[in-house]
């Protein structure tokens, strides 16, 4: 059985810590079962990404869609931001690593991400990211806050410009997010 903890810093996000077998052949983990969210819907689609070194994805947001994320090879470096007006933890930030962090082998840590909570990633090293979520691309869902917002204060982890998206590199500040843009925290977690 995996544990699976509740954020300390934002309300709904939880981290799953899965099971590993293995032997001489190498490893088997299972990475998501529905029980592990009772808060969760159904996830109706896988996506994987590949990127190399020194990108930043995001951050992005959803008012409707949640995320549920596993690196399975490299490292990322993840950052959370509590949108949600009226959440307890609204304005909160988390960093955590995703996967092979310093050259140690995969923890298999994973992260179920709740609307929103704006999330990214940096790729620390060449990486995949696999990631599944409980509704169906939806581009009226997809909603961005800037990356680089001294408000959020992301630590990324990278040196230097990152490569990244002109869709990134053009979301607003948040508190530039026009009023029906931004998420509340009636939203489910």
């Amino acid at each position: 059985m995996a544990e699976v903890t509740q954020s300390e810093i934002i309300a709904g996000v939880h981290l799953v810590r899965p099971r590993v077998f293995g032997d001489e052949r190498g490893y088997f983990v299972e990475t998501y079962r529905r029980e592990w969210i009772p808060s969760g819907r159904e996830m109706v689609q896988g996506n994987r990404g590949n990127r190399v070194a020194g990108c930043v994805v995001g951050l992005h947001y959803h008012l409707h869609q949640a995320d549920y994320w596993y690196v399975p090879f490299g490292h990322a470096r993840v950052v959370l931001h509590d949108l949600r007006e009226g959440s307890p933890t609204d304005g909160a930030t988390q960093m955590l690593d995703l996967g092979e962090v310093d050259g140690a082998d995969n923890e298999h840590l994973c992260v179920f991400i709740p609307p929103g909570v704006a999330h990214g990633f940096a790729s620390l090293t060449d990486m995949a990211i696999t990631y599944l979520v409980d509704s169906y691309y939806n581009p009226a869902d997809e909603l961005g806050v800037a990356w680089d917002d001294p408000e959020i204060a992301a630590d990324w982890g990278l040196e230097g410009d990152p490569v990244i998206s002109d869709r990134d590199r053009s979301n607003p500040l948040r508190r530039s997010i026009e009023p029906q843009w931004r998420p509340h925290a009636s939203l489910r977690t």
